[in-house]
């Protein structure tokens, strides 16, 4: 169905907004009045005005029938009937058209009575003849000019006060300050076309399946409550950012046709005092009067914290206020009877304990990085508006080299490829294109103008030579994919692996992970005899894994089976560390001996494999780009078989050329 909702209704609907009739007359009133004082004004000042000179000449000449003062401000002047045929009255015979204009015919600003009284006399003296001319003074009440003059200010101060209060209610100037208090959540009802559904959600089954029976729940309810089931009030969807959430929700509007209330949790958050519960009381106002309806609060973590949890906040935060105000509406004394909560988080651990108990959000649904199936289906959904895709691009491969990536990075992928595709005016997108769009992602725009000198650019050589050579060479390590010494992003080099997606790490594992990372400054020790500040990325690396391995995982013998780490969340009050100083240093020195030791088996790897690590530096200084095919030609095939993403390699197939690189996981970040 084609969607017509091409307005800006707040409400999300597609309704037209109505014509304010009254403001429209209030608008026609006043023109109406204006242009009847341009109208008056005109005919006032109909009369041709003459000057002092011009008027003494018409008495002089004994034109002038009669004079009328008007409120002692101006005169009218009547010419008599048989003078109005000179020359010099043409224009008012003009005026007449033709008719009799019995007058009066001229304006004349006599300044001043007294200025006026002082004139006439001097003509009465001059010309005696003139006495026969009738003067009069006339009081005249100008109604209409009076009532304007009384209704214009009036009228102004109204017309200021109606602008001021739609501003501040909300209107089309866009205030808020009446509106304050209300919710500001977007509804999605029958009338708004949501084209999103569960077929656009990729990668997520498990999390589908369950958002699935709350949507078949509001549309065949019979069908659980004939078996005496209740359909879960609410549904807290967790998971790394990019994962999905938001888009889960989209779904579920565009499938379950029934009011959906969309809004963030920062839309709660306001300046004033009980502005943030007043909000949540409205808005499950309007969706008890729409029920069954869905409300869906993404990052409810902006409201949702944990209360108490920092002293300063004091009893009285406007936070909490607001988060107890929700419980309240969620799952107290008033029950919400068609009304299912659903929200979107990627800090679960921070969130109140009493949001997350049964009867106000009773599921948790933990959306989790796509594996290898999951980014197959992803690329698949956003390979669908691309255009003229090359019969090289593999949905399998690609799925391949981007373990660790979320649904977000994937279409971000796919956007780049059909970027760099046009930046090179290709008729298609072909494999090379999406290759540079995952290099794009991973390590940042290359940079292949920036000036090196040739003695740096030989000990970034070598460093990322260094950790090629250490990860080939040990069991456990990830293989290398490609290797490059053309800076990219904050990156003078960087390094490319194909990590195993698995679920737990065994300490082998870790420690030659941890020696891979130390390989490129172990080299810069073998070939100089001295280190630079080009290992710093790796440095944190290591550090933050041999802390997590001693600390954390209980993978140290002199710790033992001890964890300090708190997946909760709930620490704040904790002033000190879970362990006593002792133990701390302990740590320290356990953390700083596997660091060493994991180093000096870089070094001595890198020691007895010289010749092979000064091939591989100075190839990389003559092609700046190395692949995996290359280090099988100087250290031949690894002698472990490899598994990458479920697949098994064995040594003796061949490897395939220029194999693009693969993306790095938190656990494997570039060198």
């Amino acid at each position: 169905m084609e969607n017509k909702n091409t307005g800006n209704n707040p409400s999300g609907g597609n309704k037209r907004p109505r014509f304010n009739f009254n403001l429209y007359w209030i608008y026609a009133l006043i023109a109406i009045i204006f242009i009847g004082m341009q109208i008056f004004s005109s005919f006032n000042s109909a009369l041709k005005e003459i000057n002092k000179n011009e008027f003494i000449e018409m008495m002089k000449d004994l034109d002038v029938k009669q004079i009328t003062i008007v409120n002692n401000e101006f005169a009218e002047i009547t010419i008599s009937p048989d003078r109005l045929e000179k020359e010099k009255y043409k224009d008012v015979r003009e005026r007449s058209f033709g008719g009799e204009n019995l007058g009066p015919h001229y304006r004349y600003n006599i300044g001043s009575p007294q200025l006026f009284d002082t004139e006439i006399k001097d003509l009465w003296t001059q010309y005696p003849d003139t006495k026969n001319v009738e003067i009069r003074n006339e009081t005249r009440k100008n109604l209409f000019g009076d009532l304007l003059s009384w209704l214009i200010p009036i009228g102004l101060m109204v017309l200021v006060w109606i602008f001021i209060m739609r501003r501040m209610s909300g209107g089309p100037a866009g205030g808020q300050i009446f509106n304050i208090g209300k919710s500001k959540a977007k509804l999605f009802d029958k009338d708004t076309h949501v084209l999103v559904t569960f077929d656009n959600v990729a990668g997520l089954d498990e999390a589908k399946v369950e958002l699935k029976e709350i949507v078949d729940f509001l549309k065949n309810p019979k069908k659980y409550t004939d078996l005496g089931a209740k359909i879960p009030k609410g549904a807290l969807l967790v998971g790394p950012p990019g994962t999905g959430k938001t888009l889960l929700a989209k779904a579920i509007a565009g499938e379950a046709k029934v009011p959906f209330f969309s809004l963030s949790g920062s839309d709660f958050v306001e300046m004033f005092v009980g502005v943030g519960a007043s909000r949540v009381r409205d808005l499950f106002r309007q969706a008890k009067e729409k029920a069954p309806a869905i409300i869906f609060i993404d990052e409810i973590d902006a409201i949702g914290r944990a209360r108490g949890r920092s002293i300063a906040q004091g009893a009285n935060d406007e936070r909490e206020n607001t988060l107890n105000q929700l419980l309240t509406e969620m799952d107290g004394f008033e029950a919400n009877t068609g009304i299912i909560i659903l929200a979107a988080t990627n800090r679960a651990d921070i969130l109140d304990k009493a949001l997350l108990r049964p009867g106000r959000f009773d599921r948790q649904i933990y959306i989790d990085l796509p594996d290898l199936n999951g980014r197959k289906e992803i690329f698949k959904v956003h390979m669908k508006p691309l255009k003229k895709l090359d019969k090289s691009v593999d949905i399998d491969l690609l799925a391949k080299q981007t373990p660790g990536f979320s649904g977000a990075d994937i279409a971000n992928v796919c956007n780049e490829a059909a970027l760099i595709a046009a930046r090179k005016n290709k008729q298609s997108i072909t494999r090379e294109d999406f290759n540079d769009a995952i290099d794009r992602v991973i390590g940042g725009l290359e940079k292949k103008n920036k000036v090196i000198a040739p003695k740096e650019k030989k000990t970034i050589a070598y460093h990322e030579a260094g950790h090629a050579t250490v990860s080939w060479l040990l069991e456990h390590a990830s293989p290398l994919v490609k290797v490059t010494i053309i800076p990219r992003g904050q990156s003078l080099g960087a390094a490319w692996y194909l990590p195993e997606e698995r679920q737990i790490t065994t300490k082998e594992q870790l420690i030659d992970e941890i020696c891979a990372a130390l390989g490129g400054r172990a080299a810069e020790q073998v070939q100089f005899g001295k280190v630079s500040t080009g290992a710093l990325s790796d440095l944190e690396k290591v550090t933050k894994q041999a802390y997590a391995m001693v600390s954390i995982y209980g993978l140290n013998e002199r710790i033992g089976n001890l964890s300090y780490y708190d997946s909760t969340g709930q620490s704040d009050y904790s002033f000190t560390k879970p362990y006593s100083e002792k133990t701390a240093e302990i740590i320290d020195e356990e953390v700083k001996k596997l660091v060493d030791e994991c180093y000096a088996k870089a070094v001595r790897i890198l020691s007895e494999n010289k010749d092979k690590l000064d091939i591989l530096a100075n190839r990389l200084l003559e092609r700046e780009i190395l692949y995996r095919e290359d280090l099988v030609e100087i250290f031949g095939e690894r002698p472990w078989g490899e598994n990458t993403n479920g697949i098994s390699v064995k040594p003796e197939e061949p490897v395939e050329t220029n194999q693009p690189a693969a993306p790095v996981t938190p656990e494997n970040p570039p060198a």
